[in-house]
């Protein structure tokens, strides 16, 4: 099949960063999307040098929710075909909500940061996803599926229903559209420095395996949707989240 390319959004820390070594250490090359240079560049020589595959791994520094940044993007990938386009991209976005002024301005926020960012970089690769065989996976969160977020469980939630349209549209092309959504992840910065070891615990409680994830669990089903294995598994959302949420 020759060299296969991904493309992970938000792929300086956490989730992300984990998603794309695992596609480099799969025998992928990989571009990963963010806003910080200095964050990209580290992730990329740790990449490198951990698979062996430093050439393997390059960055482009972009916010994805600005149209003309995205383009920075496209050029690239520089019009290779794109066998996987991960959107990992976003993350909880808080405000003032005391005026309606502060809470619209929350919720627009969120729903740039989590689903814009997605929907514009994965119109943007269209043209160049693999046909056949390509996979578009999107990242979201449990809190989609429970709440307990306000709008960014709005948001997430918003991708679930824009994934299985997009699953219908392209399944013609044997492209897949599939969602993973996590639970509960140490070691990211999503929750930055609001998590307590009060939240952790609670949070680790409700799982029915008793541990927090770690973003190589997330990476791991994104690994798997990703491959050539997983070519009749379309228009489905994964839960990687402990048994904090059964299946449905």
């Amino acid at each position: 099949m020759g060299e296969r390319w991904g493309v992970v959004s938000g792929g300086g820390t956490g989730i992300g960063a984990a998603v794309a070594r695992a596609l480099v250490a799969e025998g992928c090359s990989v571009l990963v999307v963010g806003r910080r240079a200095d964050v990209l560049a580290a992730t990329v020589e740790r990449i490198g040098a951990d698979t062996g595959r430093p050439d393997a791994i390059r960055a482009v520094t972009a916010d994805l929710a600005d149209p003309e940044q995205v383009g920075r993007v496209v050029e690239a990938v520089g019009g290779r075909p794109v066998d996987v386009l991960v959107n990992n991209a976003g993350g909880y976005l808080g405000g003032d909500d005391g005026t309606l002024a502060g809470v619209a301005a929350q919720w627009r926020a969120n729903l740039d940061a989590n689903v814009l960012t997605a929907v514009l970089l994965t119109e943007a690769l269209l043209p160049v996803l693999r046909r056949p065989g390509g996979r578009v996976i999107l990242v979201s969160s449990i809190a989609a599926q429970r709440g307990g977020g306000g709008p960014y469980s709005a948001a997430k939630a918003a991708l679930h229903g824009w994934a299985y349209d997009l699953a219908a549209q392209l399944g013609s092309e044997q492209i897949t559209v599939n969602v993973v959504s996590p639970g509960y992840v140490a070691e990211t910065e999503f929750f930055g420095d609001r998590m307590t070891p009060e939240g952790h615990a609670r949070r680790v409680a409700q799982t029915l395996v008793g541990r927090a994830g770690v973003p190589d669990d997330v990476a791991e089903a994104v690994r798997y949707l990703a491959s050539p294995a997983a070519g009749y598994v379309t228009g489905q959302v994964l839960g990687v989240n402990g048994g904090s949420v059964l299946g449905r």
